[in-house]
Parts: C-alpha cells; structure tokens; sequence
C-alpha cells in the first residue's frame, strides 16, 4: 500500500512537472528594444512558446521575477542586477548577455558637448547604478572628473565623488523614463538607449556623446531564477538572443543604437 501511495506521488509530480515544462515561457521586457527582439525571435523560432510582459513606467521586473509572475526579464545590465539582488534580498541566475545600448548624451540646445554653457545644468537618472554610469560617461567625455578609484560597471559613484568640475556642471537627477521630455528643460541629459529610442531618438545619430561599445560592461540581460537557469526553454531562448540572426536583425533595425555583444559573458 505505501509503495503505491509512493508511486502515485511519484507520478503526480511528474505530471506537474510536465505540466509546468508545458505552460508559455513569461518573459518581461522594456518594450524598446527588448520587447521587439523577443517578437522577432517568436517568428525565428515559432516551437518556443513565451509570453512577452511589456513593463510600464513603476514595474520593478526583478520583483515580479521574484514573486514568481515572471520566468524570466529582459531589461536590464549586470550592475543594475546585482544592486537589486542586494535590495530585494534575492539571488538571480544570468542566461544570457545578449545587447548594448550606449547611454548617450543628448541637448536640445546645444549642438556640441564643448558649446555646453558654464553652470549648465545636465540632468541624469536618478537610480543608483545608472547615475554612476552617467558620471563615468560624463568624465570620459572630459566633462569632469571623479576622484574615485576604480572604473565604470565595477565601483559606484555619486556627484560627491566630482573632485573637478571647470564648467561648474550643475547634476539634476531624475526618473530614467522621464529624462527624455526634460531635455527642454535643461541643457543636457544622460539618457539609457531604450528610453532614447522610445522618445523617437537615435542615440548613433543625436547623441552628443555616446558611451564605446568596447570591453562595455553595461550589457543588457537575460536574467531569470536559480530554479529554472537550466530549463531548456530558458536555454533555448538564450540561444536565440545569441543567434546570428537575432545579431543581423539588431544591425538591420538600429543602426547602431542597439549592439549585440561579441563575447557572451554568464554569471
């Protein structure tokens, strides 16, 4: 009788099992560029069933990872990734380093980085891995310089970390998704590559100074739990975003603005 009862669970896990393997693969996803690369790679690969989550503005992605809403995110880089597992006391799993998007720096008043008045005031985002970003982007351009020791995507700074200064820059932090309408109301902005493109810019083009995609740390992520890190659907979807055909579909459609990583790094 027990081995019968052992058997039946046996098999009802099974069944679960199998049940769960079945069930659409749930990936959120910025709608820009992410959420267009997964529609793409739905046509490239049409026995891989997934449902794309687009984000709005507020949806913190990693918690609906967390709690379970989600299998899986496309939005985000390493940094950014490690800063939430600290904040949300969670541990994630990296499928796959699939693209950059260069954070550029864009003006609607000034036609040059060198033509930025003195006390300009250039607005940057205001969460804590994509202002360090900015400010490195910033100091690389010649903009300022920070005194801290280290170099972009390994050690955080803040504008206290600014140790000169010559046009007395002055940085206003604000929400990342909204950093786009202030650019009429500053001087400059720093802005990520997906809101860029969703405000209808092209960060190769307009940018007045755009982060190298070289030995760039800031690649974009296929980010899902330690529990399914090995669920072939999940291994399968990382192979797609690393196929050539994903690569020749990103050169095609954004010139540049979005670049697919040459050396696929997994932590």
């Amino acid at each position: 009788m027990i081995k019968k009862r052992v058997l039946a669970l046996a098999g009802l896990t099974l069944l679960i099992a199998q049940s769960l393997q079945a069930a659409p693969l749930r990936v959120a996803a910025d709608p820009v560029p992410h959420a267009e690369i997964l529609e793409y790679v739905k046509t490239l690969d049409p026995k891989l069933d997934f449902n794309i989550v687009e984000l709005s503005g507020g949806v913190n992605a990693n918690e609906l990872l967390a709690s379970g809403d989600v299998d899986a995110n496309y939005f985000q880089h390493l940094p950014y990734l490690r800063d939430q597992e600290k904040a949300l006391g969670k541990t994630f799993a990296v499928a796959a380093s699939v693209h950059i998007e260069p954070l550029g720096i864009y003006s609607h008043k000034v036609k040059s980085l060198s033509a930025l008045p003195q006390g300009a005031n250039i607005a940057v985002p205001n969460n804590t891995t994509n202002l360090s970003q900015a400010l490195w982007l910033l100091q690389d351009k010649g903009l300022i310089k920070l005194g801290a020791q280290g170099e972009a995507g390994s050690t955080l700074v803040t504008p206290k970390d600014i140790s000169d200064n010559p046009k007395q820059i002055k940085i206003i932090e604000i929400e990342s998704p909204q950093l786009p309408r202030a650019l009429d109301d500053v001087d400059a902005a720093v802005i990520n590559g997906n809101y860029a493109l969703e405000a209808g810019l092209t960060p190769a083009k307009d940018a007045l100074g755009l982060e190298s995609a070289s030995h760039n740390p800031y690649a974009n992520l296929l980010v899902t739990t330690p529990a399914l890190a090995k669920d072939p659907r999940i291994l399968q979807l990382a192979k797609d975003l690393r196929s050539p055909q994903v690569a020749d579909f990103i050169r095609k459609n954004y010139h540049g603005s979005v670049i697919q990583v040459a050396d696929p790094q997994h932590d």
